[in-house]
């Protein structure tokens, strides 16, 4: 479904993705690991268009999008869940996800109570302003407001950042079951790693902008690469 081969990309003068390749499958849930300033959220904007690649490829269902921009890229079904949110503070919940549907030129369906099924909690705050939400309730929102423009992927940036224990694995299992019944592709970028091996089969470890590690979380969870990431 995703194609991403010897992708380069950085900011300026900088180089930080150095000839990143992987493949993304239909309903799977890639997770992206690696510490702070790695090339994570590099990585996701690279994907989403914000940063052009370099040089290498992107492509999605077999169609080459590397030079497409972002709007056009979310328009082949690519949705984009930043880190830090980005909801609508002053709109209710309701009005933030229906955000994500008009904004959409794909969405030809309301996918509301699809969202409200993954997440019954937004479901009791639909009246509530986005605003006054908690950080783990906030990150349902942009899920589920992410969700409503029907997607194909879902690229996610550190959703655990700033979230209550107990909600980061809500959070995770309610992916898991997006992914199993919508078929929806996901990459999720964390440093949060019970996170990641609870929801993936299957890594890569990003160190300095290069693919250090990549495999099954088995794999993954016995590279030397790993017990250094766990130490530090």
């Amino acid at each position: 479904m995703l194609e991403v081969a010897a992708i380069h990309s950085g900011y300026g003068n900088i180089a930080v993705l150095r000839d990143l390749t992987f493949t993304l499958g239909r309903g799977e849930i890639l997770g992206v690991l690696g510490r702070n300033g790695m090339g994570k959220s590099t990585l996701i904007r690279t994907v989403a268009g914000v940063l052009p690649a370099r040089s290498g490829s992107i492509k999605l269902n077999g169609e080459d999008i590397t030079a497409l921009p972002t709007h056009l890229r979310a328009a082949r079904g690519i949705a984009t869940v930043v880190q830090g949110r980005g909801i609508f503070p002053k709109l209710t919940v309701r009005e933030n996800l229906e955000m994500g549907r008009i904004a959409s030129s794909r969405a030809k369906r309301d996918r509301s109570e699809e969202v409200l099924a993954y997440f019954p909690r937004l479901r009791e705050r639909l009246s509530q302003l986005a605003g006054t939400m908690s950080g783990g309730e906030q990150q349902m929102l942009v899920i589920g407001r992410g969700i409503m423009t029907d997607p194909s992927v879902i690229l996610l940036d550190e959703p655990s950042d700033g979230i209550m224990p107990t909600l980061i694995t809500q959070i995770g299992a309610t992916l898991v079951e997006i992914s199993r019944q919508s078929g929806m592709s996901i990459l999720i970028a964390e440093q949060n790693v019970p996170l990641v091996f609870s929801i993936t089969n299957r890594c890569i470890i990003l160190e300095k902008g290069r693919i250090v590690a990549e495999g099954t979380r088995e794999m993954v969870s016995r590279s030397e690469v790993m017990k250094e990431y766990l130490a530090i």
